[in-house]
């Protein structure tokens, strides 16, 4: 069964958006996920601005 996320402060850089939500143990998680069409990039991070350089630096791989 997949695990439900909410997530929260949610800001879009570029292709990628950057989000907030609570992990299983009750911890602030931070994900960066690229929304382009076969992309694939996601990553979580302990810090907010981890997961923000991470969405400024990324570059999608044709």
């Amino acid at each position: 069964m997949p695990v439900y996320r909410r997530f929260r402060n949610l800001i879009r850089i570029g292709p990628v958006e950057v989000g907030t939500y609570f992990d299983g143990r009750g911890r602030n998680r931070h994900t960066a996920a690229c929304t382009a069409p076969g992309c694939g990039f996601s990553t979580d991070y302990n810090d907010r601005s981890a997961a923000e350089l991470a969405a400024r630096t990324h570059r999608c791989q044709p």
